[in-house]
């Protein structure tokens, strides 16, 4: 005779497992540009598994990072807000002025009741600050003392939770602690300690920003063990370094993949990829080399198209669809509302982001109706992007872009369309409160 309870229970499962909510991976590079990687045009450096994450998954086209420099990128990325209403716009002070009432994803996470680890930089909340690492969320924190501090990839110290560690970089003439082979071996210690459990990994590297405090002209301002694949390339020594520093990310990338899949839980784990904004010329390294901002104009620093516009891949198998290319529009601060939705969180009210879940699932999403951006170096600029239309404000000029016909964002359209102009001057001043930590100069 056939038990009807373990019957219905054999029924059941299956249908349990789907509705699992997922482990959740998001991977960022710092500095990374459009064109970086082969998946998205780049024809010199090997980027063997982000190929395959987006021949597995889906390649976004029209991603936008937080903005055009580091800390308000993270901030925008882990808060929901857009740098007209984030409390972190720009990298002075980054460290100390987010409040401990200023949610974030890592605090939606714990609050769903997941296990949450990061690694590498955290760039908007330093030791002994409400922002810090521990105080938001994160039940396991290994990385860099601050922003600064991130520009070497040879530390002597890191901090470990709220605790220091002494891992003798510089010392003596052999270099030792390269930073981002620390962060993976503790990333793939987090993945082994917490595979019975939901978890979310936020491994932010920081390949491959330049460390300028070292020479420009000696090819130094890029640091990696070693230049392979590319010793044998008759490139400039920082060029070769650079295109190693990817591949290496790309090579730390596919362990992961490879622990997720060797603990069972590659199926039932969303990763994102991305970067926190566009490619950058620091350190002696030349943008244009390898082409690192690919069709796009501009680099870091920059609200033209190549500072903001940035790679975005997702995996998920069986949810993500395999193989397809999105040019569904959105920016980092929809990732919250957007992993809300992943995991059957409630983001809060009141932020800017919207769910672009559907999207990651291949469905028609949501579109904003703007996105804004705000730059507060050398000088207070804007950028709005309303549908097709691009705004940007910058040292007292007025520039208007067409993005469908002009993606390089070559042709000034502004005096021929003054009604469009004024349309989104008017979106744009609406878009921002002013802020004290960061007045308009």
């Amino acid at each position: 005779m056939i038990d009807r309870r373990a019957f219905l229970s054999t029924l059941a499962a299956p249908l349990f497992a789907q509705r699992r909510t997922p482990n959740v991976v998001f991977i960022l590079a710092d500095d990374l540009g459009y064109g970086d990687l082969a998946c998205y045009g780049q024809q010199e450096i090997q980027t063997p598994n982000l190929d395959r994450m987006a021949a597995e998954g889906t390649r976004f086209t029209q991603a936008y990072a937080g903005c055009t420099v580091c800390a308000p990128s993270r901030c925008a990325l882990m808060t929901g807000f857009h740098t007209g209403h984030a409390r972190v716009r720009g990298n002075k002070r980054n460290e100390e002025i987010l409040e401990a009432g200023d949610f974030t994803i890592s605090e939606m996470f714990k609050k769903a009741g997941y296990t949450t680890g990061m690694f590498g930089k955290w760039g908007i909340g330093g030791l002994g600050y409400p922002g810090y690492p521990t105080k938001k969320g994160w039940d396991e924190w290994y990385g860099f003392f601050s922003q600064m501090h991130a520009h070497t990839y040879y530390p002597e110290h890191l901090l470990d939770g709220e605790h220091e560690e002494l891992v003798r970089g510089n010392w003596g003439a052999v270099k030792k602690g390269y930073a981002p082979d620390l962060f993976l071996a503790r990333a793939l210690q987090f993945l082994d300690n917490n595979k019975a459990k939901p978890f979310l990994l936020y491994f932010a590297s920081t390949i491959p920003h330049a460390n300028n405090e070292l020479g420009r002209d000696t090819g130094d301002g890029i640091e990696i063990p070693e230049d392979a694949p590319y010793s044998s390339k008759p490139w400039p020594k920082l060029e070769r370094k650079f295109a190693a520093t990817i591949t290496r990310l790309d090579r730390d990338i596919g362990r992961i993949f490879e622990k997720l899949k060797a603990l069972g839980l590659d199926g039932n784990t969303l990763v994102l990829f991305s970067s926190d904004n566009g490619a950058h010329r620091e350190g002696g390294h030349d943008p244009n080399f390898f082409k690192s901002s690919g069709p796009l104009r501009g680099i870091k620093r920059d609200l033209t198209e190549g500072g903001i516009r940035v790679p975005f891949l997702a995996r998920w198998p069986g949810k993500v669809p395999a193989g397809r290319v999105s040019h569904h529009p959105f920016a980092f601060w929809d990732m919250m509302p957007t992993l809300a939705d992943a995991i059957g969180a409630t983001a809060p009210k009141g932020i800017d982001g919207i769910s672009m879940y559907p999207a990651l699932l291949g469905q028609p999403a949501k579109v904003h109706e703007y996105l804004y951006w705000e730059f507060h170096e050398g000088g207070f600029s804007q950028a709005l992007r309303a549908g097709d239309w691009k705004l940007i404000k910058s040292k007292g000029k007025t520039m208007l872009y067409n993005l469908k016909d002009d993606l390089n964002e070559a042709n000034d359209l502004a005096a021929a369309n003054p009604d469009v102009v004024q349309r989104l001057s008017k979106l744009m001043a609406s878009a921002r409160t002013d802020s004290p930590d960061f007045p308009i100069a």
